[in-house]
Protein backbone atom coordinates (compact mmCIF):
# COMPACT_ATOMS: atom_id res chain seq x y z
CA UNK A 1 0.00 0.00 0.00
CA UNK A 2 0.95 3.69 -0.80
CA UNK A 3 2.21 5.27 2.29
CA UNK A 4 0.48 9.05 2.14
CA UNK A 5 1.87 11.96 1.75
CA UNK A 6 2.27 14.80 4.21
CA UNK A 7 1.54 17.88 2.38
CA UNK A 8 1.37 20.49 5.75
CA UNK A 9 4.92 22.06 6.33
CA UNK A 10 6.44 20.55 9.01
CA UNK A 11 8.13 23.42 10.94
CA UNK A 12 9.77 23.46 15.06
CA UNK A 13 8.12 25.62 17.11
CA UNK A 14 11.20 27.21 17.65
CA UNK A 15 11.66 28.25 14.11
CA UNK A 16 9.83 30.97 11.86
CA UNK A 17 9.11 30.37 7.78
CA UNK A 18 11.64 33.13 6.10
CA UNK A 19 10.72 35.24 3.39
CA UNK A 20 13.04 33.41 0.98
CA UNK A 21 11.26 30.13 1.95
CA UNK A 22 7.81 31.65 1.25
CA UNK A 23 9.11 32.76 -2.08
CA UNK A 24 8.87 29.37 -3.14
CA UNK A 25 4.79 28.64 -3.81
CA UNK A 26 4.56 32.18 -5.56
CA UNK A 27 7.70 30.75 -8.14
CA UNK A 28 6.09 27.16 -8.26
CA UNK A 29 2.93 28.78 -8.97
CA UNK A 30 3.80 29.56 -12.74
CA UNK A 31 6.71 27.64 -13.06
CA UNK A 32 6.56 25.21 -16.29
CA UNK A 33 7.27 21.79 -16.16
CA UNK A 34 10.85 21.16 -17.74
CA UNK A 35 10.49 17.60 -17.95
CA UNK A 36 12.51 14.64 -16.32
CA UNK A 37 16.17 14.95 -15.41
CA UNK A 38 19.16 12.67 -15.10
CA UNK A 39 20.26 10.46 -12.10
CA UNK A 40 22.00 8.27 -13.30
CA UNK A 41 25.07 9.20 -11.63
CA UNK A 42 23.50 7.46 -8.53
CA UNK A 43 23.40 4.32 -9.81
CA UNK A 44 27.18 3.74 -9.31
CA UNK A 45 27.42 4.14 -5.11
CA UNK A 46 23.33 2.76 -4.43
CA UNK A 47 21.76 -0.45 -4.60
CA UNK A 48 17.98 -0.53 -6.02
CA UNK A 49 16.82 -1.06 -2.79
CA UNK A 50 17.89 1.84 -1.21
CA UNK A 51 16.06 4.63 0.57
CA UNK A 52 17.13 7.94 -0.86
CA UNK A 53 15.80 11.48 0.01
CA UNK A 54 15.71 13.86 -2.55
CA UNK A 55 16.38 16.89 -0.63
CA UNK A 56 14.71 20.24 -2.17
CA UNK A 57 12.08 18.27 -4.70
CA UNK A 58 10.43 20.95 -6.68
CA UNK A 59 7.68 19.69 -8.74
CA UNK A 60 9.52 16.75 -8.95
CA UNK A 61 12.19 16.53 -11.80
CA UNK A 62 14.60 14.21 -10.24
CA UNK A 63 12.30 12.55 -7.56
CA UNK A 64 10.56 10.71 -10.81
CA UNK A 65 13.84 9.31 -11.63
CA UNK A 66 14.61 8.47 -8.26
CA UNK A 67 11.48 6.84 -8.07
CA UNK A 68 12.26 4.56 -11.33
CA UNK A 69 15.32 3.19 -10.07
CA UNK A 70 14.38 2.94 -6.38
CA UNK A 71 12.52 1.33 -3.95
CA UNK A 72 11.90 3.97 -1.89
CA UNK A 73 12.15 7.26 -2.77
CA UNK A 74 11.38 10.52 -0.85
CA UNK A 75 11.13 13.97 -1.49
CA UNK A 76 11.08 17.47 0.64
CA UNK A 77 10.25 20.57 -0.21
CA UNK A 78 9.44 23.60 1.41
CA UNK A 79 6.70 24.55 -1.36
CA UNK A 80 3.81 22.78 -0.83
CA UNK A 81 2.44 23.78 -4.58
CA UNK A 82 5.66 21.89 -5.73
CA UNK A 83 4.86 18.82 -4.01
CA UNK A 84 1.38 18.59 -5.20
CA UNK A 85 2.85 19.41 -8.58
CA UNK A 86 5.16 16.17 -8.13
CA UNK A 87 2.91 14.18 -6.70
CA UNK A 88 0.86 14.36 -9.85
CA UNK A 89 3.41 13.73 -12.19
CA UNK A 90 5.15 11.13 -10.92
CA UNK A 91 1.52 9.22 -10.39
CA UNK A 92 0.76 9.83 -14.12
CA UNK A 93 3.95 7.82 -15.13
CA UNK A 94 3.06 4.69 -12.65
CA UNK A 95 5.26 5.30 -10.05
CA UNK A 96 5.12 6.28 -6.31
CA UNK A 97 7.34 8.14 -4.40
CA UNK A 98 7.01 9.51 -0.58
CA UNK A 99 6.49 13.26 -0.36
CA UNK A 100 6.93 15.63 2.79
CA UNK A 101 6.63 19.52 3.03
CA UNK A 102 10.08 20.58 5.51
CA UNK A 103 12.79 22.89 4.91
CA UNK A 104 16.40 20.61 4.29
CA UNK A 105 17.55 22.41 6.95
CA UNK A 106 15.42 20.90 9.40
CA UNK A 107 14.25 17.10 8.37
CA UNK A 108 11.62 15.60 9.83
CA UNK A 109 13.61 11.87 9.71
CA UNK A 110 15.26 9.89 12.30
CA UNK A 111 18.45 9.12 12.10
CA UNK A 112 20.04 7.40 10.11
CA UNK A 113 16.93 7.31 7.74
CA UNK A 114 18.64 7.31 4.38
CA UNK A 115 20.91 5.23 2.06
CA UNK A 116 21.72 8.34 -0.24
CA UNK A 117 21.01 12.20 -0.38
CA UNK A 118 20.47 13.57 -3.22
CA UNK A 119 20.79 17.56 -3.21
CA UNK A 120 20.88 19.79 -6.76
CA UNK A 121 20.35 22.99 -7.34
CA UNK A 122 19.14 23.86 -3.66
CA UNK A 123 21.80 24.80 -1.46
CA UNK A 124 22.43 27.65 -3.20
CA UNK A 125 19.00 29.10 -2.33
CA UNK A 126 20.30 29.37 1.60
CA UNK A 127 21.87 31.39 3.66
CA UNK A 128 25.09 30.44 6.03
CA UNK A 129 23.65 29.58 8.56
CA UNK A 130 20.92 27.46 6.96
CA UNK A 131 23.05 25.64 4.11
CA UNK A 132 25.23 24.39 7.38
CA UNK A 133 22.23 23.32 9.25
CA UNK A 134 21.64 21.07 6.18
CA UNK A 135 24.26 19.64 5.84
CA UNK A 136 24.48 18.71 9.29
CA UNK A 137 21.09 17.46 9.41
CA UNK A 138 21.78 15.54 6.14
CA UNK A 139 25.11 13.82 8.56
CA UNK A 140 22.10 13.11 10.98
CA UNK A 141 19.76 11.47 9.01
CA UNK A 142 22.29 9.33 6.40
CA UNK A 143 23.24 6.07 7.22
CA UNK A 144 27.06 4.97 7.51
CA UNK A 145 28.96 4.94 3.98
CA UNK A 146 25.38 6.84 2.94
CA UNK A 147 26.39 9.05 -0.29
CA UNK A 148 25.23 12.95 -0.87
CA UNK A 149 25.14 13.55 -4.53
CA UNK A 150 25.10 16.74 -4.55
CA UNK A 151 25.05 20.26 -7.14
CA UNK A 152 25.34 23.94 -7.56
CA UNK A 153 25.78 27.27 -9.01
CA UNK A 154 29.85 27.82 -9.20
CA UNK A 155 31.58 31.18 -8.42
CA UNK A 156 32.45 32.25 -12.13
CA UNK A 157 28.77 31.98 -13.56
CA UNK A 158 27.28 34.53 -15.56
CA UNK A 159 24.75 34.96 -13.21
CA UNK A 160 27.10 35.98 -10.26
CA UNK A 161 25.75 39.19 -8.92
CA UNK A 162 22.83 41.52 -8.43
CA UNK A 163 21.30 42.65 -5.10
CA UNK A 164 22.70 42.30 -2.52
CA UNK A 165 21.17 39.50 0.03
CA UNK A 166 20.24 40.58 3.83
CA UNK A 167 21.69 39.92 5.65
CA UNK A 168 24.83 40.52 3.25
CA UNK A 169 27.06 37.54 2.71
CA UNK A 170 29.71 36.87 0.15
CA UNK A 171 28.58 36.08 -2.92
CA UNK A 172 24.87 35.81 -2.17
CA UNK A 173 22.00 37.48 -3.79
CA UNK A 174 18.18 38.05 -3.87
CA UNK A 175 16.25 38.12 -7.22
CA UNK A 176 13.47 40.47 -7.55
CA UNK A 177 11.12 36.86 -7.06
CA UNK A 178 12.52 37.20 -3.49
CA UNK A 179 14.80 33.75 -4.00
CA UNK A 180 18.17 33.56 -2.20
CA UNK A 181 20.85 32.90 -4.99
CA UNK A 182 24.39 31.84 -3.42
CA UNK A 183 27.82 30.70 -5.64
CA UNK A 184 30.01 28.22 -4.66
CA UNK A 185 33.88 28.04 -4.57
CA UNK A 186 35.13 24.29 -4.02
CA UNK A 187 36.99 26.05 -1.45
CA UNK A 188 33.87 26.17 0.65
CA UNK A 189 32.13 23.31 -0.37
CA UNK A 190 35.03 21.10 0.78
CA UNK A 191 34.93 23.56 4.66
CA UNK A 192 30.57 23.12 4.21
CA UNK A 193 31.30 18.62 3.88
CA UNK A 194 34.54 19.12 6.23
CA UNK A 195 32.68 15.63 8.06
CA UNK A 196 32.61 13.75 4.83
CA UNK A 197 34.76 11.81 2.66
CA UNK A 198 34.79 13.64 -0.72
CA UNK A 199 34.90 11.09 -3.25
CA UNK A 200 34.11 13.83 -6.37
CA UNK A 201 34.32 17.62 -6.71
CA UNK A 202 34.39 19.32 -9.45
CA UNK A 203 33.67 22.42 -11.26
CA UNK A 204 31.73 22.20 -14.55
CA UNK A 205 32.37 24.91 -16.89
CA UNK A 206 30.31 25.73 -20.17
CA UNK A 207 30.09 28.62 -22.59
CA UNK A 208 26.87 30.17 -23.81
CA UNK A 209 26.65 33.03 -26.11
CA UNK A 210 24.02 35.70 -25.27
CA UNK A 211 23.98 38.81 -27.21
CA UNK A 212 27.68 38.42 -29.19
CA UNK A 213 29.08 38.01 -25.85
CA UNK A 214 30.46 34.25 -24.77
CA UNK A 215 29.45 34.01 -20.77
CA UNK A 216 30.28 31.31 -18.23
CA UNK A 217 27.83 29.13 -17.16
CA UNK A 218 29.55 27.46 -13.89
CA UNK A 219 28.25 24.34 -11.92
CA UNK A 220 30.18 22.60 -8.85
CA UNK A 221 29.32 18.71 -8.50
CA UNK A 222 30.01 16.70 -6.06
CA UNK A 223 29.83 13.57 -4.30
CA UNK A 224 29.92 12.81 -0.80
CA UNK A 225 30.40 9.44 1.37
CA UNK A 226 29.37 9.55 5.11
CA UNK A 227 32.33 7.97 7.25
Amino acid sequence: MDKPDTYSRVISPTSSEKEHFLAWDKEYSHLKWGGPASVRGTQAYLLPESRVLDAGSGNGRYLGELARYYCNAVGADISLIALKSSRALIARSGRFAEHLGAGIHELPFKAQAFDGILCYGVLQHLFTDERESAVKEFTRVLRKGGFVFFEAFGCEDMRCGGESSSPLEERTFVRQNGIIYHYFTKEEIRTLFKDFEILELENVIKEKTFKGEVHKRHMVKGIFRKP
